[in-house]
Formats: C-alpha cells, sequence, structure tokens
C-alpha cells in the first residue's frame, strides 16, 4: 500500500504540473471553433503550477466531501461482494508521457485491473442502478488510468450507502480500448508540448531581462514592471 495517501500535501506535490487521469477530458474537450474553454483554464492552472512550484488551490463542496469520506467504505464493499483485494497507490506515471499520469482507487491485485469509485448523490446513483451503464464523463479517465497502470480493465463502483444493501453498490466493468488510448496520447502530447512552449517562452521573457531591456521599474503596488520597448 503506498505510503502517501491521495488528498495529502505530499500527493499534490507529486501531481504538480501534470496532466491527471481526471483532467484528460479537459485536455480532449473542443468546441466547434477549436480548444475548449476548460482546455485553456486547465492549461493555465498547470502552467502556473510549473512556474510557482504550488499545487492549485481545490475546491471541495459537501457532496465531493461525502465522496471522500464514504470512499473507504465502498472499497470495502467492492472487495466483499467481488471478493478481490485492492491495493491503494498514489500516483502512476505514464509509462512513456513525461508529466503527466493517474491516480486510481485502487488497482485490483492479481487480475491487471483498476477500481474507480463514486459516490455521489442518491439520485445520480439510482440514475446509474437503472441505466445499468457508466456516466460518459468518466470513460476517459478510466482509460487514462489504463494507459498509466498497464491495465486492462477498470471496474467502475458507484456506492450509496443511503439506499437498501442490494442497491447500495453497483459494479459495472470498462474494457482497455486501445485505440481511444492511441487518440488519448496523441492529444496529450500535443497538449504538453504547447504547455512547455509556453513555460520556456513565459520563462524567458520574464524571469531574465534581455539584453535590449530599457528599463526596469515598480507600478504603483511596488511590484517589478518589466517595460519593453514597441
Amino acid at each position: 500500500m503506498s505510503e502517501i495517501k491521495q488528498g495529502s500535501d505530499a500527493w499534490r506535490q507529486l501531481r504538480l504540473g501534470k496532466v491527471t487521469a481526471s483532467r484528460v477530458a479537459d485536455v480532449v474537450a473542443k468546441t466547434k471553433s477549436g480548444p475548449s474553454t476548460s482546455r485553456e483554464n486547465y492549461m493555465a492552472e498547470l502552467i502556473a503550477e510549473r512556474l510557482t512550484g504550488v499545487p492549485g488551490e481545490r475546491f471541495t463542496n459537501a457532496a465531493m466531501q461525502w465522496g471522500i469520506d464514504h470512499e473507504a467504505d465502498a472499497r470495502r464493499a467492492y472487495e466483499f461482494y467481488h471478493d478481490f483485494e485492492v491495493e491503494q497507490v498514489a500516483f502512476v506515471n505514464h509509462p512513456t508521457i513525461p508529466k503527466t499520469g493517474a491516480s486510481p482507487d485502487g488497482i485490483v491485485k492479481g487480475h491487471a485491473g483498476l477500481v474507480e469509485i463514486k459516490c455521489p448523490n442518491t439520485s445520480t446513483h439510482i440514475d446509474t442502478l437503472i441505466g445499468k451503464s457508466v456516466p460518459g464523463k468518466y470513460i476517459t479517465q478510466m482509460q487514462w488510468q489504463m494507459a498509466c497502470t498497464a491495465t486492462d480493465f477498470c471496474d467502475f463502483v458507484s456506492f450509496d450507502p443511503r439506499l437498501p444493501e442490494s442497491m447500495r453498490l453497483f459494479v459495472f466493468r470498462v474494457q482497455r480500448d486501445w485505440k481511444m488510448i492511441a487518440e488519448l496520447e496523441a492529444e496529450v502530447k500535443k497538449f504538453l508540448d504547447e504547455l512547455n512552449g509556453k513555460v520556456f517562452m513565459l520563462r524567458e521573457r520574464y524571469e531574465r531581462v534581455p539584453s535590449s531591456h530599457p528599463s526596469i521599474g515598480l507600478d504603483n503596488g511596488g511590484a517589478v514592471v518589466a517595460m519593453f520597448d514597441s
């Protein structure tokens, strides 16, 4: 079992400036006119993390905290009803693409598989029970987790202890999709190339004074201002 706990400060440092599985959907998000706002916002977040060395702030609401608080119960229910042993890990780097990885909710020991756990509100859980499928927004995340961990499947788990016992646990197996993973890898590489280029440009332009730079002054708030010729 990993000594670093997901959600801890050490875990945030492991992920700092890296594309993670939960955000790959933002990387590939597009509109009719081009890249989406979510892609641009995510790139800005990662640029800031790399430049400052400080993990970005993560907002947690009541529903998210409920999921965090009940994840361990969901994992135990999955292990009990499916006779699996789940090993927890902090972060797994992609085997061939630097600065990207995944934090799966668990590795199914001895079965080359993963588990992705959600503890949603009751309405969402009931919709999942009725639909008997994985919400599409999680497929990209799970495929990227499989790409990073070289596994063959990921069991999607939805858990709600507020329902009768027979309805508390829903499990759906998603198999590795080689074609989708190849497409995601191409998009992530493109995203990272653009990200690396912007970080390099910002550091070259603002972390040292160009030889042609006439002066550096202070603004009214006392901040350093670089003043370039037009």
